[in-house]
């Protein structure tokens, strides 16, 4: 039953009652979920407007790539959102996150567009971090929300909707030109008001649901990966016909209209997954059954009786000894347990490493000789090739894990591998070889984060996912802030100031720097540490052997009428 809205008896209801029980359903709630991710990528077009900044608030690359961690800084610790979803609905963090959408952007485009006072460096700072920050409460009221509502499917799940995100770069790049023709200050405003329009109009959608086991559930979730890829298609096949001839505005206006079209295209599968719960609900009824519900319930006579039976002293230890993986796990026993470091360790090799490129692709073009057009098009590029990271290793580990036992971490040891190619390609730059890199970072970038997000949900249960969750994310920013701050920024800068001696030491000036050796040394070193990162790897697939050698979800499948987990 959907909020209500089915009759108990399993007949067809009335079609009004039938259409609100769609839109108060568990599908219409993922749909909503999809397209507040296709608005959430702004931390991934800041190439596009990277530049507006630099040049009109007279930046250094060192200063721009500052401004860049706190963006990702914001975007992915999310603890704040984690903690407060813990303790209120997911309406409150979708909320709080369009306010701080809105207010964050808005103040950094009046600053590039000079309509205030030029405002001091670490108010802009200030104004990204606020404005990025949208970005995790968004994935944690409706990504949560979804993996929650979803458990048995919760690695695709999460390939779908951070697939979502990889493509909202490209997504957003292609409403832009429809709304403001390449006045890429104006992309800023737009980053500013419409993802929170999203969250807004969608902010009582997303909620928690019953979950309810669904037989033919995967069949529905590969409709959606078809409609994405037929929406990732779209995109690339309208980003190379726009870099072989140039488009009217007229024209960037009918590419949008079909993108819309495109993304609205889920809703048919929405209906689909609702009228098949409809039909198995039927024949349940039929033979006196329910369809199969899995209830999480905390068991407070058995917490109760731990209170009183044990000291405060082995209470507190018994708070940080780690259960057994796969074992809802507190937030002091995920933070300290091994396996927690080492996904730490791994995501800051890895993740820190592709966000620095991707930060730094505008100036590695520049470099490199690439005009200047061609940011765009690596923006795009590395949105669609981040959806395909997203949604292949969603969908290939689960697959893997449910017919051969292949443990998701040795999935992002292989990631990690590729990725050490594509910052060599970067490091020594060979003619032509920046679009291939560019692929491979933008698939190994999103496909990390989808590994990520389910091995957490996997390893230490979903009891407090919305706060572990964001504790995972929080490694990437970290990353970030050495390799993309305190390494490429900083030989970028020294090695711009070699080649225009006359500016040297200058913080009010936009050096520029040209040739391969601009970021050379800074992918190295890169590449050395995403190496590190795939020795931390293959210890966690060895540490984790064992579980996920074995049935992972058997608690969440309907092999019961009702199945009570005790936590």
């Amino acid at each position: 039953m959907v909020d209500g809205a089915r009759t108990s008896s399993g007949a067809t209801p009335h079609p009004l009652i039938f259409i609100i029980g769609i839109l108060r359903g568990r599908w219409f709630m993922l749909f909503a979920a999809f397209l507040i991710m296709s608005m959430a990528g702004a931390a991934y077009i800041f190439a596009i407007y990277s530049s507006d900044i630099k040049s009109s608030l007279n930046y250094n690359q060192q200063s721009l790539n500052t401004l860049s961690f706190f963006k990702d800084l914001a975007a992915n610790i999310g603890l704040i959102s984690g903690l407060i979803n813990e303790i209120a609905p997911p309406w409150v963090v979708l909320g709080l996150g369009a306010v701080m959408n809105l207010s964050g952007f808005l103040m950094i485009y009046l600053a590039i567009t000079h309509r205030i006072p030029t405002p001091k460096f670490w108010h802009m700072c200030l104004y990204m971090c606020i404005g990025s920050s949208s970005q995790a409460f968004a994935n944690t009221g409706a990504l949560v929300t979804a993996v929650k509502n979803f458990p048995e499917s919760r690695g695709i799940v999460l390939g779908l909707l951070k697939g979502f995100v990889g493509l909202s770069g490209a997504i957003i790049t292609q409403l832009y030109l429809a709304f403001y023709n390449h006045n890429s200050k104006s992309l800023v405003l737009l980053i500013a008001w419409l993802p929170a329009a999203f969250s807004f109009v969608f902010i009582h959608t997303i909620r928690i649901m019953k979950v309810v086991h669904q037989e033919n559930e995967t069949n529905i979730f590969y409709e959606f990966l078809y409609i994405s890829l037929l929406l990732a298609g779209y995109l690339m096949a309208v980003i190379v016909i726009e870099k072989m001839i140039t488009f009217t505005h007229a024209e960037y206006i009918i590419c949008a209209i079909i993108l819309i079209l495109i993304l609205a295209l889920p809703l048919i599968s929405v209906v689909r997954g609702e009228l098949s719960l409809e039909k198995q609900k039927a024949k349940l009824n039929l033979t006196g059954e329910s369809p199969p519900v899995v209830v999480l319930i905390k068991d407070e006579n058995k917490e109760s009786m731990n209170t009183q039976n044990t000291s405060a002293s082995t209470h507190i230890i018994t708070m940080f000894k780690a259960p057994k993986i796969g074992d809802e796990y507190t937030i002091p026993q995920a933070l300290i347990s091994i396996d927690m470091m080492l996904l730490f360790f791994m995501t800051i090799s890895g993740s820190g490493g592709t966000l620095t490129a991707i930060d730094n692709m505008g100036q590695i073009g520049e470099s490199l000789g690439y005009p200047s057009n061609s940011t765009n098009t690596f923006v795009s590029l590395l949105s669609i090739w981040s959806y395909l990271g997203r949604v292949t290793s969603g969908f290939s580990s689960e697959m893997l894990l449910s017919k051969y036992k292949i443990p998701r971490p040795l999935m992002f040891t292989l990631v990690l591998i590729l990725a050490t190619i594509g910052h060599l390609l970067i490091a020594f730059g060979p003619p032509g070889s920046l679009y291939a890199a560019m692929i491979i970072v933008g698939f190994c970038s999103g496909a990390q984060w989808s590994l990520l997000f389910t091995i957490i949900s996997e390893v230490f249960g979903l009891k407090y996912y919305s706060t572990l969750y964001n504790l995972g994310a929080a490694a990437s920013p970290l990353g970030s802030y050495v390799f993309n701050v305190k390494v490429a920024g900083f030989l970028y800068d020294r090695e711009a100031a070699k080649q225009n001696a006359q500016l040297a030491g200058s913080l009010s000036k936009d050096l520029k720097c040209i040739g391969v050796q601009c970021f050379k040394l800074s992918f190295l070193i890169i590449a050395a540490s995403t190496l590190l990162g795939v020795v931390a790897s293959l210890v966690l697939v060895w540490r984790t052997r064992d579980f996920y050698g074995g049935d992972i979800y058997a608690k969440f499948r309907g092999e019961k009428e009702e199945e009570k987990v005790v936590m």
